[in-house]
């Protein structure tokens, strides 16, 4: 019996936090929480747990999906939970005080990390050549 009280608590303290919630590609209606200026394009699991990690939260990945996603695809699997709340209800940082604040400082340092400066460079002209290819379809039609 004791285990099942201690469940309740255990799911107000850690929050869902599920990547389609700050990615900037998506519409409110596709699941984003947060405006989109402040939001990230295409975030990943990986991402959100080094950031929320190297800020000191306890987080614990997931191999779930959001209803909302429709892509199947590896990178948009997963969830994040993150402990905002100690076992007394008080916040784990006054910093991450809501799930909001979560999500908008997730939004905020993703595109700080290394993998992703690393990847503007490369990705840039790997989008240009998927755009010539998008043209070149239009004209085949």
């Amino acid at each position: 019996m004791a285990h099942l009280t201690t469940k309740p608590d255990d799911k107000e303290r850690f929050i869902c936090l599920y990547p389609i919630y700050i990615n900037s590609k998506k519409t409110l209606a596709e699941g984003r929480r947060i405006p989109a200026e402040k939001a990230v394009e295409n975030p990943t699991c990986v991402e959100i747990r080094d950031v929320l990690t190297a800020a000191g939260v306890n987080v614990l990945v997931e191999n779930k999906m959001h209803p909302r996603e429709w892509n199947r695809d590896v990178q948009f699997r997963g969830r994040v939970r993150v402990q905002i709340k100690q076992e007394d209800g008080n916040p784990c940082q006054e910093k991450f005080a809501s799930r909001k604040d979560v999500m908008f400082y997730a939004a905020e340092m993703i595109p700080k990390l290394k993998t992703r400066t690393q990847k503007t460079g490369g990705g840039e002209a790997g989008a240009q050549q998927g755009e010539g290819g998008k043209k070149g379809k239009k004209k085949k039609k």
